[in-house]
């Protein structure tokens, strides 16, 4: 083996994957998606880096990982964990969501929700739980997508570290470019544990915001309409 491919097997492969985000001048925020820069097999590896930095984060919290049952496949599970479940729509493409044409030519208000959303503050990557609703001003010339396809694709945003103002845009930005609607409302409702756990520890506040886009921005009796239907039954 060259000198060469010897210092390439040992570069670790977070340090190429970045250097290909950096060589297309590409964003990597925490609420990113990368994974048009993953290629195949370098998740399997990327697991086993963080699973080794995070057995070493354990060893710095001066906890036995060795003789401690609870404790030694702890790294493993987490790096499992964050790299497949919590924060998997930075790693993973798009789900598939076929937009289908309005050929009923439908113009009237769709609500969708609440859809139960789960994610991570980027702050503390304490859990954020909440709900969502979506509002829909469709025209003649709109997609639209199945009941199911609203919630993989807020799933994929919110499997990110996130802040929730920034969440319910990337929502709102995702979902025009799919259907293509007069208007378009996103309201999030979420706890946030990093207040619950940690802090002021306080265990009752929440946190809503909104985001409203084309009619319902501009049209007051309409974005009325949605806020008075969104929590019925």
């Amino acid at each position: 083996m060259s000198k060469i491919d010897k210092q390439d097997q040992q570069e670790a492969v977070s340090q190429k994957i970045r250097y290909r985000l950096q060589q297309a001048g590409a964003r990597f925020h925490a609420n990113d998606n990368i994974a048009a820069f993953i290629e195949d097999g370098e998740l399997d590896a990327l697991q086993d880096e963080v699973q080794a930095k995070l057995k070493g984060v354990l060893e710095s919290l001066v906890i036995d990982t060795e003789n401690d049952h609870n404790t030694q496949d702890t790294a493993k599970r987490v790096a499992k964990m964050f790299l497949r479940e919590v924060f998997r729509g930075r790693y993973v493409a798009m789900p598939s969501s076929t937009e289908f044409p309005n050929v009923e030519r439908l113009n009237e208000l769709m609500i969708v929700g609440p859809i139960t959303v789960r994610s991570a503050c980027s702050h503390h990557l304490c859990p954020i739980i909440g709900r969502v609703w979506v509002g829909v001003m469709p025209n003649e010339n709109s997609n639209l997508i199945g009941l199911s396809k609203y919630v993989r694709l807020i799933d994929w945003v919110m499997t990110r570290p996130q802040i929730q103002e920034e969440a319910v845009s990337q929502i709102a930005d995702l979902l025009m470019s799919k259907l293509q609607p007069d208007g378009l409302a996103i309201v999030m409702e979420a706890d946030h544990f990093c207040m619950h756990w940690r802090g002021v520890k306080d265990g009752n506040s929440k946190m809503t915001n909104s985001v409203m886009r084309g009619s319902f921005l501009t049209d007051p009796n309409l974005r009325r309409e949605f806020l008075s239907l969104m929590h019925k039954p």
